[in-house]
């Protein structure tokens, strides 16, 4: 049978710069059950995803639901919840936790804050501290949304569970599901595409020690495509794994034209050429596409090195 993600695949779709975006990510544990709309059609309160969803317009913050790998009980109450906040910007990495006992209290945070990367904004409202165990290694599973990722992502978050590796959870929505099975890693929120479960081992030893695994990477979910595109050129021309030695300082230009400028902690800068193209043939993006499509690919065409006085000159 043809799905999204194996047309996808046998086309060879890059899938670099296809990272979901967000500054920050806000992570609920919600066990049973998920709707296409999952802060809405799920056993949360749907007036209070609702809200959630109003509350982060515009902020950088993006809100998932997760669940622990396995069978979902049918549990309409849960007396305490699990919840996350990662900050994904290179230079204030972070990723605290907190348990929660009513999820109402989600609506007292400062979600413009978090988006900047205040962690005070969810520790002070949550007690919310550190996280200081294992990466969190977050599948997308939600067949209401794309079967390929309930049939794909669901065999492979049970595959790390039982393997020990990491901290796995089940996520409702990473976008880009033909490239299912999709793996979000956080604190760094590098996304990952087609993965396999010796390849997601090996990505989570990696964010263990700081360094960044590019095979098979979306990009930085703190960028837009462009800079997600741009900065996964740089590490594979340089030949740097260090998850927060680069970051994206400017863009200029729109689609379907970039300039990206990426900057090294050492001081290197680098202007990156990125060209918006339609990947063909049309396909279907999504099982649930009932219209073909010609999704958006980001090609890097030229990887510059500048000079200091080019640098500060931009």
């Amino acid at each position: 049978m043809s799905t999204c993600s194996s047309v996808s695949r046998n086309l060879d779709e890059p899938v670099a710069g296809t990272a979901p975006v967000a500054r920050t990510w806000l992570l609920l544990e919600q066990p049973g059950p998920w709707g296409a709309k999952a802060l809405t059609s799920s056993h949360l309160d749907p007036a209070l995803g609702r809200a959630l969803e109003a509350a982060v317009k515009g902020t950088g913050v993006r809100v998932a639901l997760i669940r622990r790998p396995g069978r979902h009980a049918d549990r309409h109450t849960l007396a305490e919840r699990r919840v996350y906040a990662a900050h994904t910007v290179p230079g204030n990495v972070w990723l605290h936790g907190a348990t929660l006992t009513d999820s109402r209290r989600l609506l007292d945070l400062d979600f413009a804050a978090l988006g900047k990367g205040d962690r005070r904004a969810f520790d002070s409202v949550l007690e919310g501290a550190p996280h200081l165990g294992e990466p969190l290694a977050l599948v997308c599973t939600n067949g209401k949304r794309d079967r390929c990722c309930a049939l794909l992502g669901r065999p492979l978050a049970a595959e790390l569970a039982a393997s020990g590796d990491g901290d796995v959870w089940e996520v409702t929505h990473l976008g880009g599901h033909r490239f299912s099975p999709t793996v979000l890693v956080l604190p760094h929120g590098y996304a990952y595409g087609r993965v396999q479960g010796h390849a997601v081992e090996e990505i989570l030893r990696g964010a263990r020690r700081g360094r960044i695994v590019v095979e098979d990477c979306r990009g930085n979910s703190a960028w837009e495509r462009p800079g997600q595109a741009a900065e996964l050129a740089v590490r594979k021309a340089v030949g740097e794994a260090a998850a927060q030695a680069l970051d994206v300082v400017r863009t200029d230009g729109a689609a379907p034209h970039w300039e990206v400028t990426v900057a090294h902690s050492d001081g290197r800068h680098w202007r990156v050429t990125v060209e918006q193209a339609a990947a063909g043939p049309p396909r279907q993006e999504s099982c649930a596409a009932s219209v073909l499509g010609s999704p958006a690919r980001m090609e890097v065409t030229r990887v510059r090195a500048l000079s200091v006085t080019a640098a500060l000159a931009g």
